[in-house]
């Protein structure tokens, strides 16, 4: 692929250019939950210039491109190699960041409130996020991913049609889990900390960037990869 065009989705885009997803998250593109909407239809809804995205995508792939990289092709990988992955990397990140991460969350929230009124909003929406994940990559680790391992052993019509059955019920919690972070990243202004924010805000902002964009990529990975491929 050369150059992207408003043909192309957001999430073919990134499984070519990962780091697509760092202008996709600036511009509030969506490319894991909603990635398979051709990248015109989003221009249109979003009223975005689609020349000035699309050239800054393709300069930024062009400079990119000629970097050494190391490309992994996740549809040639074994599903179980991506699994682990998944849990390894990105689950294990979400284990270890949602409760270090809240306690910043409700440092900032007791301490700035009174003076900073959306963080109120912020501490609910983040506790409401927290709790959702955590129940549902327990579901995956025990219910999901285990049944992907065994079908790409023993694959099955039975297996397959089980898998997708989880699988529909998991994607629609992606998106609610989408929608809580899209309007994190909104009442954060982009996870901008005003002026007078004290060093703990500062961290605190940075720290939520950081944790959209793993969890905008682990979602990506299974609606786009992994759980296309079972299909």
């Amino acid at each position: 692929m050369s150059t992207f065009t408003a043909e192309h989705t957001p999430a073919e885009i990134v499984k070519v250019f990962p780091k697509a997803s760092d202008l996709f998250k600036k511009r509030r593109i969506d490319f894991c939950c909603g990635g398979d909407r051709p990248l015109r239809a989003v221009f249109t809804e979003k009223d975005v210039d689609e020349a000035a995205v699309l050239s800054e995508l393709n300069i930024a792939y062009e400079s990119w491109s000629k970097e050494d990289h190391e490309i992994i092709n996740w549809d040639n990988i074994a599903l179980t190699e991506l699994v682990d992955h998944i849990v390894y990397k990105h689950h294990a990140f979400l284990n270890e960041e949602l409760p270090a991460l809240g306690q910043f969350v409700t440092k900032i929230f007791r301490v700035h409130g009174a003076n900073h009124p959306h963080l109120k909003e912020l501490h609910r929406l983040y506790n409401d996020f927290k709790v959702d994940m955590e129940e549902h990559m327990i579901k995956e680790e025990g219910e999901v991913f285990p049944l992907i391992k065994e079908y790409e052993i023993n694959p099955s019509e039975e297996l397959a049609k089980r898998i997708h059955e989880a699988n529909g019920g998991l994607e629609d919690e992606h998106e609610a889990q989408g929608d809580i972070l899209k309007r994190i990243q909104e009442i954060t202004n982009d996870f901008e900390p005003p002026a007078d924010a004290c060093t703990s805000y500062r961290i605190t902002y940075a720290r939520l960037s950081e944790l959209t964009s793993d969890t905008f990529q682990h979602v990506h990975l299974e609606n786009n990869i992994l759980f296309k491929r079972v299909k």
